[in-house]
């Protein structure tokens, strides 16, 4: 049993412009209050053969974390463009949210993107050198979401909705994409129950 479960991921300005910063809000939901803050990193893969080339775009910290449905915004900056291969730019890339507690990763949520000229003159002729002012992408909203293992070292729910004494671990479970359409927010970061 997981302590957190994502439960949305909604992208707010999706398609964008290529050099957009990406803006997105998350709501997850948590079982038993958390003392220490989550962690939550934003990764583009433009060569998925090359680690190397990854590029962590932002991280933000969340916390201390409530017991309840609880949701922030996160802005992570555009890729830089000088470090992607020009035979990766156009096309599918990948975005990876991932989401940590005590330094290890609970969740990794991947999507697909799109990268491609924003008009089909340019889309034909592919100009050279790349035109990133030009470039739009859209990202495909349906993840990839790939749960670990770790251990919480919090006290977790006990049926009648009480917490049970003393610390214990807890295990994510790997499984399908189960993320909702809850809307709740919070703001700057730091996580509230939504009401």
């Amino acid at each position: 049993m997981s302590i957190v479960t994502i439960r949305n991921v909604e992208f707010l300005n999706n398609p964008a412009r290529f050099l957009d910063p990406y803006h997105f809000r998350v709501t997850f939901e948590c079982i038993a209050p958390l003392p220490e803050d989550l962690e939550w990193r934003l990764i583009y893969v433009a060569s998925p053969g090359n680690e190397e080339l990854d590029q962590e775009l932002d991280d933000c910290l969340v916390g201390p974390v409530p017991v309840g449905v609880n949701a922030f915004e996160f802005e992570g900056s555009a890729p830089n463009p000088s470090k992607i291969p020009p035979e990766d730019v156009l096309g599918v890339a990948a975005l990876i949210l991932t989401g940590s507690y005590k330094d290890q990763e609970f969740v990794r949520v991947g999507y697909y993107q799109n990268t491609e000229y924003d008009n089909e003159e340019m889309k034909d002729a592919l100009p050279e050198p790349i035109r990133f002012d030009r470039l739009v992408r859209d990202i495909n909203t349906k993840p990839r979401v790939t749960r670990f293992q770790i251990k919480w070292d919090v006290a977790p729910p006990v049926a009648g909705g009480g917490v049970a004494a003393g610390a214990a671990n807890s295990a994510a479970v790997p499984s399908a994409d189960d993320i909702g359409d809850d809307e709740e927010v919070t703001v700057n970061g730091t996580a509230k129950p939504a009401s």
